[in-house]
């Protein structure tokens, strides 16, 4: 068991963002995580990193007790993440941005080790040639994996993947995919969230629903997809819901 998050529980003033959720991650799976906008996801997110202090509950990451620890600490313990609004260091050149990974990571790497780090991820990720380009330049899909790069320099265990296919093209989200389930391949653990249900129900070992910061239900991406809950849940978002229901459709 890499992970386990019990209880956790995030208000913001009146609104609760997540209440009492309760899950657990093996070693080496990816667990997909959905649910309609507002479902409390990516603060998931934010309370498994640090960056939320939470209200309420336990993060256990290789079973230590981190829920107190600041981001840059768990980061050193092996926790990397992307963001759903990609966030490079914009006037620093593509190898700088990993190298940032790298150098605060888990190996806290030298900048002659960062570099050479660096160049391997970019290889890894479908960057190689574009090192020397000033983050900003790079479109939406280069920022993407730039993005995923500079999490994957820090020499993760535990990789959250926020939303890596948002705004990509279907050949753009057919090479991601390929990316993600590479990543995997290296032993490295994911959490990863997606609108997408063709896609993360296809990537996914297991499947989380969350809805108004509640967990609905969790199993096999069969069992999420059918299950009646979950559906329910995306009538009010129309083109996630015909996403959901062709799924259904296409695993039987």
């Amino acid at each position: 068991m890499i992970l386990q998050v019990e209880d956790v529980t995030k208000t913001f003033g009146g609104l609760v963002a997540l209440s009492d959720v309760t899950f657990q991650v093996e070693e080496g799976e990816i667990l997909g995580i959905i649910g309609p906008n507002g479902a409390g996801k990516t603060t998931l997110f934010n309370a498994i990193s640090g960056v939320f202090k939470i209200d309420k509950g336990k993060v256990i990451f290789k079973g230590k007790e981190i829920t107190k620890l600041p981001p840059n600490q768990r980061a050193q313990l092996g926790i990397a993440r992307t963001h759903q609004i990609v966030k490079p260091l914009d006037d620093l050149s593509v190898v700088e941005n990993v190298m940032v990974g790298a150098c605060f990571g888990k190996g806290n790497a030298g900048l002659a080790s960062a570099r050479r780090k660096a160049g391997e991820v970019l290889e890894f990720v479908g960057l190689e040639g574009k090192g020397d380009v000033l983050a900003g330049k790079l479109n939406v899909p280069e920022k993407k994996r730039l993005e995923m790069a500079r999490a994957l320099a820090s020499d993760p265990d535990l990789l959250l993947l926020d939303e890596v296919l948002a705004g990509l093209n279907p050949a753009e989200i057919s090479n991601m995919l390929e990316v993600v389930k590479a990543i995997r391949n290296k032993g490295i653990t994911i959490l990863m969230i997606e609108h997408l249900m063709h896609a993360i129900m296809n990537v996914s070992d297991r499947v989380m629903a969350l809805v108004y910061g509640r967990k609905i239900s969790e199993g096999t991406p069969k069992e999420v997809a059918n299950d009646p809950q979950v559906v329910e849940a995306y009538l009010g978002d129309p083109e996630l819901a015909i996403g959901l229901l062709k799924d259904k459709r296409g695993r039987g």
